[in-house]
């Protein structure tokens, strides 16, 4: 019995082997086949093409964002010319006036005095005046009977009268010049507008600026037609003309748009700024807007003639050159550019260049200078 058991184990461990073996030596000779190649799933490698286009002239329409000032078209600071005291004001902040509206009056005791005195002093000369031409009248008439009146004493009797004429003209300016001072204790207003700050009160001791008031009595400003004022850098100078539209916005309106003209340019570049003072009309009838109010400003900047214009991709900017590159007999050929202004991925070119001269749509420093340009492609339309 166990001589039997002894017997199917042995045959058993044989059986087992066997089949391990087997195993073992089919996967080798599996991974001994060679992997057959399966042309459906090879790919080829990668050729990379090289874009171009053929370099045409066009006009390029951009614009310009630049901050702006609107201004009061007519502002001025209204001071007393006399020493004086304000008597009575007829405006305040805010109030619109209308030209020729009488503002404050003043009163100054001094120059009643004076008038009081000039007007003594006409009636005193003018007496004088009657009594020498008075008798030189007399004279005159004597002097017709030879021998009774000398020559001398009629010219003297002239002389005397021309000299009281004279005094009395004089007497009668003075009169007319302290008469004209008082007008000046009343202060109208020059121009329509809206007072945007009063610095007195009744009462006040008010004169020229320095010699009695250091503030102005009222600052007067015309609300009905305003002046956009932009600084426009020196590069944008050449595109800008009298009579150019603009357009505008405010932040106090930011759903609206304004439009103005060009009116004014300084015709000349600023030192501090390098930049050209410009001046629009703004016609501002509903007051919507304010002077001092910012501005942004959209300034069209239209090209007055046709210049090259390239794909900003075409252009190579480094520290040391701005270039774009040429296929010339299937090499690239660096040519030195200076670049314009830039709208819609687009930008103006200056060089030595031609129209119909084929560049690379998408230029890098990569490429060298009078390196073989292998796969070009189709010109890019």
């Amino acid at each position: 019995m166990n001589s039997s058991l002894h017997t199917n184990t042995k045959v058993r461990m044989i059986i087992v082997y066997s089949l391990t073996l087997a195993v073992l030596t089919g996967g080798c000779r599996t991974e001994d086949k060679p992997q057959q190649k399966n042309p459906e799933t090879e790919q080829p490698a990668d050729i990379q093409t090289t874009e171009i286009f053929a370099l045409q002239k066009g006009r390029l329409t951009s614009s310009l964002q630049i901050p702006g000032e609107l201004m009061a078209f007519q502002q001025v600071d209204l001071y007393a010319k006399e020493n004086s005291f304000v008597k009575k004001l007829y405006a305040d902040v805010g109030s619109e006036v209308k030209e020729g509206q009488l503002l404050v009056t003043m009163e100054a005791p001094e120059l009643g005095s004076q008038l009081a005195g000039a007007s003594s002093n006409i009636q005193s000369r003018e007496a004088i005046y009657t009594a020498s031409k008075a008798s030189y009248d007399r004279l005159l008439a004597t002097s017709q009977t030879p021998g009774t009146v000398s020559p001398i004493d009629l010219e003297q009797a002239a002389a005397r009268k021309s000299s009281d004429f004279s005094q009395l003209q004089a007497a009668r300016d003075a009169y007319q010049q302290i008469a004209e001072m008082q007008k000046y204790l009343q202060i109208k207003a020059p121009f329509s507008g809206v007072i945007t700050a009063r610095n007195v009160n009744p009462g006040a001791y008010v004169g020229p600026s320095g010699k009695g008031s250091e503030l102005p009595l009222f600052t007067l400003k015309e609300q009905k037609k305003l002046r956009l004022v932009i600084s426009v850098p020196e590069a944008y100078t050449s595109y800008l003309h009298t009579n150019n539209e603009v357009s505008f916005t405010v932040k106090a309106l930011p759903d609206q748009q304004f439009t103005a003209r060009v009116k004014r340019l300084a015709g000349a570049i600023d030192n501090r700024l390098h930049a050209q003072r410009i001046e629009m009309d703004v016609v501002n009838n509903d007051k919507k807007l304010l002077p001092g109010m910012v501005a942004e400003v959209s300034l069209p900047l239209p090209a007055a003639d046709s210049t090259f214009i390239v794909p900003k991709s075409a252009v190579v900017n480094t520290a040391e050159n701005i270039f774009v590159i040429r296929v010339a007999d299937h090499k690239a050929e660096w040519v030195t550019v200076k670049p314009g202004r830039e709208e819609h991925g687009n930008i103006e070119i200056y060089g030595r260049l031609n129209q119909g001269d084929l560049l690379l749509k998408t230029a890098t420093e990569e490429i060298r200078n009078g390196s073989e340009l292998k796969n070009v492609g189709k010109i890019a339309e």
